[in-house]
């Protein structure tokens, strides 16, 4: 299910409006990714609205990026920060997520 955009008093960084991820939003697939990488629905949220685009993304499909404090394990080992990028496309006044990834590490580049 395509997400609205909608007005809210969390702006994002680009100045437009908040958008919201619900759990109805999040396709089987997408869940299936977000479950394997460790990324919850909170951080692709916060990174659609406060994260940086994503050089990588593929033409005709945007993605952001934003790197968190992680401060744990993942898979038996420590990490300092988790970097999560978000792909999605833009359909009228909705956006479609279609994938997520995250990279564990620490000093990840900032957009």
């Amino acid at each position: 299910m395509p997400l609205e955009i909608a007005e809210d008093v969390n702006a994002p960084k680009d100045g437009g409006n908040w958008i919201e991820v619900l759990g109805e939003h999040l396709h089987p697939h997408l869940a299936a990714r977000m479950l394997q990488r460790g990324v919850t629905r909170e951080e692709i949220e916060r990174t659609l609205n406060q994260g940086w685009e994503a050089v990588d993304a593929k033409p005709g499909t945007q993605g952001k990026v934003f790197v968190f404090p992680f401060l744990a394990e993942w898979e038996g080992q420590f990490w300092e920060e988790k970097e999560v990028t978000v792909y999605y496309k833009k359909v009228g006044d909705a956006v479609v997520l279609l994938t997520v990834k995250a990279r564990y590490g620490k000093e990840f580049p900032r957009g």
